[in-house]
């Protein structure tokens, strides 16, 4: 889980059943981090991503939230920096403890066609995603995956993450995205090999119904305990959507607004001694960090695919090839 990252925490709040199927997500990080993003893609709906620049003030996130409810659901951020607000956290802009700016930067995903019009995450969903938040979450139809669908199947919240020598690299992502995660001539994921899912990949196709796909959208987080400056961190974001890519054919279109934030917590350094062939070790340190977000965003695909169930009319895969967990 990306919460293998010590001093990152989950949480989800979701709203399923009654015309409703949409949530958010906050990965927290209350001591805060160093925070990046890259986005992808012709329909993005973020907020504060800007300030993830590296020539910009502010280098220190406290929170990232993921949310349903495309734009609409970039109120669920209000939600979260209530939250850190009581509670002190944030950018200090004055003599007093309290008088902070809670950093959240946040970005949404297309769901709206499975809740009711008018039914998508506010506020409150994002105070309420911040009060269920820990080390311990769980995957599939929750939170910013409630709604979600990928392709033809039902998408949902995945997570993984990889000891990289003294370092720990995790991903987090909503899998919802226009392209296909499966060859759905024989049902094996398309980034079958970047683990061991527990499953037996069938080898029959399946006969679903066509379905629209165009708005979707997949966000997440990638976090690594190394100490990064927010251009280094930008290079696990970027090397991220190389997992996503490798997850979902197609990846990246002009109707998904595919972004990774990066968060680094910064409680190992990375080394700076000369390497072998005289290579500088931290950029080949940063290198193999990189490869591993790739690794960890493509399984956190994967999870998210096989962990989701059947909501808002979109059928999961494991309804549909159910003899792969047998």
């Amino acid at each position: 889980m990306i919460t293998d990252v010590p001093g990152v925490l989950v949480g989800h709040h979701e709203r399923i059943g009654d015309g409703w199927a949409t949530g958010t997500t906050v990965v927290l990080v209350p001591d805060g981090a160093v925070g990046a993003v890259d986005q992808r893609g012709g329909a993005p709906g973020t907020r504060e991503t800007n300030l993830l620049e590296p020539e910009n003030l502010v280098q220190r996130v406290n929170a990232v939230c993921l949310s349903g409810g495309s734009a609409y659901g970039l109120a669920a951020a209000d939600g979260v920096m209530k939250w850190l607000s009581e509670r002190n956290l944030g950018f200090p802009v004055g003599a007093q403890p309290h008088e902070v700016v809670p950093i959240v930067p946040a970005a949404v995903l297309f769901d709206l066609p499975r809740s009711e019009w008018g039914n998508r995450p506010d506020a409150s969903f994002g105070y309420a995603a911040c009060e269920a938040a820990s080390g311990s979450f769980t995957l599939g139809t929750v939170g910013a995956g409630a709604g979600a669908a990928v392709g033809s199947l039902k998408g949902g919240i995945g997570s993984a993450s990889e000891v990289v020598g003294e370092y720990t690299v995790g991903a987090l992502a909503a899998v919802n995205a226009a392209g296909e995660a499966v060859d759905l001539t024989t049902g094996r994921a398309y980034a079958a090999d970047h683990g061991d899912f527990g499953v037996t990949w069938p080898s029959r196709p399946a006969d679903l119904p066509s379905r629209r796909t165009d708005l979707n959208t997949t966000i997440g987080v990638v976090a690594v305990d190394a100490a990064l400056s927010k251009a280094e961190a930008r290079r696990l974001a970027v090397a991220a959507q190389d997992g996503l890519a490798r997850a979902v054919r197609p990846a990246h279109s002009m109707f998904d607004g595919d972004t990774v934030f990066a968060l680094a917590t910064g409680a190992r350094e990375l080394p700076d001694a000369s390497g072998p062939f005289g290579l500088a070790a931290r950029p080949a340190a940063l290198d193999t960090l990189c490869a591993a977000a790739a690794r960890v965003f493509a399984r956190a695909m994967v999870h998210g695919l096989l962990a989701a169930t059947t909501a808002g009319g979109v059928p999961a895969y494991r309804d549909v090839w159910p003899e792969a967990f047998a």
